[in-house]
């Protein structure tokens, strides 16, 4: 039986009629492409002169309106809701080198000229409301394909932009041999977990701060990932079709249900990716915006998201934890449960015996092929964490399975560097828009008005 790890789950034919809808989804696209060419190749032979607007163009998702390609990121807003200049500061490698995309191209980020000021541009544009530190590292200790493409960046002046915006100069080498790493969160540490403590499922508190209950009409429903001070991740289908704020609640630093001295914070925005869709398995992602800021303790501390480009090897050995049934169709726990998973590759979890071709880009599996440890209801939207140099990260947010710890059914989850770019635009559009906010309700403050933003 093909579930998603919450109830209410899919009922038995879903995976075969998502497959189906998936195919479907394809063919339609096939059709309409076939259409469009043979449309173009009509235009051109009648010599009307007709093209597509958009090829090889950037398209504002929001509209019909196109864009060149070289004007992504350039600093000048030209898609009605500014998505052409989001996204365009990431983080990659396992150093977390700093790139900024000009002209079309992910370009590094040198160390010559740089400053805190950039810092703090930086860290806004990934969405985070703070900066920590830079770092310098020797550009040959890099990731090859990070070596390529240089840009150092200048800016005197002491304020905060975004990094697009400022004089750049491309370069072939970097003068000062180095290039910048940037730290915008300390995530990733367990201060308070005693890690003498061996044995069991029962997790103790603190040995995953960033699992979070979430309730819906006071009752848990999912799990999610504290990512920062403001923002929990979580599985699409938690949410689709229950995306009232005002109806969750977050429960974080618990470790057992129900909820009694555990830190509530209420939810201030939901949002999901767009192309999720009930019936389907793919782009199964969401956010939860929270009302008030966490306050890190120890027993509530975030974990950090992978880099772009990082990669996870197949029998990497990572944690799963939640508040799920223990048995399929059972009652879910009253205690966080956890229990260590290794890593599938997608060819192995492809495999005709396994899930037969239906897990795509946005997946990845953990779990053992002879099954007797899995994820199950309850758990969806939980991390799926693993450890790197001692700092943890979060790889996949729990999505869906057949049926809880079968054979040749491990379970799926959502892969979260596949789902980087679309995370760290919902978290800048809402940093930007808090400190849009925050110049305008200063300024009305000034002249004796109250703005509350909506």
């Amino acid at each position: 039986m093909p579930i998603t790890k919450v109830q209410p789950f899919l009922q038995d034919d879903d995976l075969e009629k998502s497959w189906k809808s998936r195919l479907w989804a394809h063919r339609l696209e096939l059709l309409i492409a076939s259409c469009l060419i043979v449309v173009v190749i009509l235009a051109l032979g009648i010599g009307l002169g007709v093209g597509l607007s958009c090829v090889w163009k950037f398209r504002c998702g929001s509209s019909s309106q196109c864009i060149r390609s070289s004007a992504q990121c350039d600093g000048e807003v030209q898609c009605d809701n500014g998505e052409d200049e989001l996204g365009c500061v990431r983080l990659s490698g396992k150093s977390s080198v700093l790139q900024v995309q000009k002209g079309g191209v992910w370009r590094t980020v040198c160390s010559e000229d740089w400053n805190n000021w950039l810092g703090v541009s930086a860290c806004k544009q990934l969405g985070y409301s703070r900066y920590v530190e830079s770092f310098f590292v020797s550009l040959t200790s890099i990731e090859q394909d990070l070596q390529h493409n240089l840009v150092s960046i200048n800016l005197s002046q002491a304020q905060i932009i975004k990094l697009q915006n400022t004089t750049t100069l491309s370069k072939t080498q970097c003068s000062s041999g180095k290039v910048t790493t940037l730290k915008c969160l300390e995530c990733g540490f367990r201060p308070q977990y005693n890690t003498r403590i061996v044995g069991g499922n029962i997790s103790k508190p603190g040995q995953f701060p960033w699992q979070v209950s979430l309730h819906y009409s006071s009752e848990h429903l999912c799990g999610g990932s504290i990512i920062s001070s403001h923002w929990i991740l979580t599985a699409a289908h938690c949410v689709y079709g229950f995306a009232d704020p005002s109806m969750w609640t977050v429960h974080v630093g618990l470790t057992e249900q129900p909820v009694n001295r555990a830190q509530s914070l209420a939810v201030e925005q939901i949002v999901y990716h767009a192309r999720y869709r009930p019936k389907g398995l793919d782009y199964d992602i969401a956010l939860m915006k929270l009302a008030m800021s966490l306050d890190f303790n120890g027993l509530v501390e975030p974990i950090c998201l992978p880099n772009h480009g990082e990669d996870f090897a197949e029998g990497t050995m990572c944690w799963i934890s939640g508040w799920g049934a223990t048995e399929g169709d059972g009652e879910t726990s009253v205690v966080l449960r956890s229990a260590m998973v290794p890593l599938l590759s997608t060819k192995t979890c492809n495999q005709p015996e396994v899930y037969h071709g239906y897990i795509s880009s946005w997946m990845i599996c953990a779990g053992y092929l002879e099954g007797g440890i899995d994820s199950c209801q309850g758990d969806s939207g939980g991390p799926l964490a693993c450890e790197d140099s001692s700092i943890w990260k979060l790889v996949g947010a729990t999505s869906w399975g057949i049926g809880c710890a079968m054979r040749n059914k491990p379970g799926v989850y959502t892969r979260i560097t596949q789902s980087l770019s679309w995370i760290r635009k919902q978290m800048e559009v809402s940093t930007w828009q808090a400190v849009s906010c925050f110049r305008t309700c200063l300024f009305r403050k000034i002249r004796g008005y109250i703005h509350i933003a909506s």
